[in-house]
């Protein structure tokens, strides 16, 4: 769904512990790839001085069932690789490089099933660092890809007609491509809209829909910023589609169907709202998300109207939180290891327990059966939230 919400089976988390000591805490390598975690398994990206790596961990014990590189390291001066969190389907993994390097694996060994290269295949030069402008070929290729069906889509970023990649998630074999906007750092999804479902995506130029049987763009609005640094993920309600970046501030738009097709109207947008890094999470028509002056704030959805913004968060300079909705209430990590269990509450900022649980992150933590995996610079570890 990539809405920021956990299942809805998932045990609720109303309090949290006094204290609380990892069930097991192991050492990784740099990345600010986030751990993933599907039944007893949990999957991590990490470089080792020399390579990207992908890791596949017994979530229950921390033990490792295999390791496997698949990619140069890259570095700038924001940190090392990897930083694009890997998708788990059935008994595939995929995972993705900064340098556009992307793998299908078998979960059960990390043999290579297909694999493609985005500089190779689609031409798209990676720059790093001697880049200028804050596309993917900068800073790695962050943005995620999703699966819908038998196809997996990717945001390649090639400005020669390959910006949206869709290939057959089992072969690797490539089904379309299309569009020529640059990759930004935003994942794609894929969202019902007027009746449709298809491909969002958030490029470095522009917020768009694609159809996904062909690749064919819907509709298309340019949102061209400074750096042309757009990092968070749409949120999709209704027929909205909610973004922000640290230039535009947070735009909504209403994507409706006529006899000429589908067209994007602007229906509210709070420049005030210049968040860089955090993707809102929606609950019960709010919006709440790291804020862009330290803060963090708590959104109306159908207005963009700030309902309330409590301070103290980021010092800033890389002002991050990463927000999961467990049914009524919200488990926030702050860039600087606090966690945070604060109430869905649009008419109050209202605190329900914090707790320091590891240094400086950029990495979103995974929620699973009560369990909370979180990673920082140093190490990965398991954190039971529903402990007395």
């Amino acid at each position: 769904m990539r809405n920021g919400h956990a299942p809805a089976d998932a045990p609720e988390v109303t309090t949290l512990p006094s204290e609380l000591k990892p069930r097991w805490k192991i050492p990784v390598g740099g990345g600010f790839s986030a751990p993933i975690v599907a039944a007893d398994k949990l999957v991590y990206l990490d470089e080792n001085g020399r390579r990207e790596c992908a890791h596949v961990v017994d979530a229950a014990t921390g033990k490792e069932l295999w390791q496997a590189d698949y990619a140069e390291r890259f570095q700038d001066e924001w940190g090392v690789g990897p930083r694009a969190t890997p998708i788990l389907d059935g008994e595939r993994l995929y995972v993705q490089s900064c340098n556009g390097e992307f793998r299908c694996l078998r979960l059960v060994d990390g043999k290579t099933i297909w694999q493609t290269s985005f500089e190779k295949d689609f031409g798209v030069k990676f720059l790093g660092s001697k880049a200028n402008e804050g596309t993917a070929a900068r800073r790695g290729n962050n943005g995620c890809g999703v699966i819908e069906g038998n196809r997996i889509l990717l945001p390649v970023g090639s400005t020669q007609g390959a910006s949206l990649v869709c290939f057959d998630k089992f072969t690797g074999k490539v089904l379309w491509k299309s569009g020529s906007d640059e990759a930004a750092y935003s994942s794609f999804l894929v969202a019902g809209l007027d009746g449709l479902n298809q491909l969002v995506a958030f490029t470095a130029e522009a917020l768009l829909g694609a159809d996904l049987e062909t690749g064919r763009i819907l509709w298309r609005e340019p949102l061209k910023t400074n750096a042309r640094r757009h990092v968070a993920s749409p949120v999709v309600f209704g027929n909205h589609v909610v973004v922000n970046s640290h230039t535009i501030g947070m735009l909504c738009f209403n994507i409706r169907k006529d006899s000429g097709g589908f067209t994007p109207t602007l229906e509210w947008a709070n420049k005030d709202l210049k968040i860089n890094l955090a993707t809102p999470v929606l609950v019960n028509g709010y919006l709440y998300c790291q804020g862009a002056n330290r803060d963090y704030v708590c959104v109306e959805a159908s207005s963009g109207q700030i309902k309330w913004a409590q301070t103290g968060f980021g010092s800033g300079t890389k002002d991050y939180a990463s927000t999961i909705a467990i049914g009524k209430n919200l488990l926030v990590l702050t860039e600087d290891g606090h966690l945070l269990l604060l109430a869905a509450n649009p008419k109050k900022y209202t605190e329900l327990g914090r707790l320091q649980v590891c240094g400086n992150t950029w990495s979103f933590p995974a929620y699973a059966a009560g369990r909370l995996f979180v990673r920082d610079g140093r190490a990965l570890q398991c954190l039971d939230l529903l402990a007395n």
